[in-house]
C-alpha cells in the first residue's frame, strides 16, 4: 500500500547520498471476517460510569520507517447508540498524538442529545494540520465517548475508517 519516492544525489566522490525520502502510508482502522456486504465493525464498547471517557478504538499507526508528518488524512466513521435509554446524551470525538505522547482533539467535541437506540453512523473527514504533539511517525489514533447515563452510550467503528499519511524520513 505504500508508495515511496527517492531522490539520490551523487557526490563528488560518487557515494550516493539520499537528499529526500518521502513516502505515503495508509491504514485502514478496522479489519476481521469477510462479510456478505463488506462492511465490517469494531467490537461495541459501552460506556460505565457517567459523564466519563472510554476509548472505543485506538490505535497505533507504525510504519517501518519513523519520520516527520508532512500531510495527514483522515475518513473516521463510526455508529452511535444507547443501550435501552430514550433520555442518554453522548459526547464523542477523535484524538491522535504522536506516540506514548499528549493527545489532540481533531475536532471539537460533538453533542448528541437524545441518541435513541438505534445506530446512527457519524463521519469526520478531511485533512489535519500536524501541530505540536500530532507531528510524528509513529502516531495513534483514538475515538473516546462517554454518556451522562451510566452504562448506556454504546458505540463501534465502521472498516471505512482511515489514515492516510505523507511523512519524510
Amino acid at each position: 500500500m505504500a508508495e515511496t519516492m527517492k531522490a539520490i544525489i551523487t557526490a563528488p566522490d560518487e557515494i550516493p547520498v539520499r537528499a529526500g525520502f518521502f513516502t505515503d502510508f495508509e491504514d485502514r482502522l478496522v479489519s476481521g471476517a469477510l462479510t456478505e456486504d463488506g462492511t465490517q465493525y469494531s467490537s461495541e464498547v459501552t460506556t460505565g460510569a457517567a459523564d466519563t471517557d472510554v476509548t472505543v478504538l485506538s490505535k497505533l499507526i507504525n510504519p517501518v520507517l519513523e519520520g516527520r508528518i508532512l500531510l495527514v488524512e483522515f475518513g473516521l466513521t463510526a455508529d452511535f447508540k444507547a443501550v435501552s435509554s430514550g433520555t442518554a446524551d453522548l459526547i464523542w470525538k477523535w484524538q491522535a498524538r504522536n506516540k506514548d505522547g499528549t493527545w489532540v482533539d481533531l475536532h471539537p467535541a460533538v453533542n448528541e442529545t437524545d441518541i435513541g437506540t438505534t445506530y446512527k453512523s457519524r463521519t469526520r473527514s478531511g485533512y489535519f494540520t500536524p501541530e505540536a504533539n500530532f507531528q510524528d511517525v509513529p502516531f495513534e489514533v483514538r475515538l473516546i465517548l462517554q454518556c451522562n447515563e451510566l452504562d448506556e452510550g454504546r458505540a463501534r467503528v465502521k472498516n471505512s475508517s482511515y489514515v492516510r499519511v505523507i511523512y519524510r524520513v
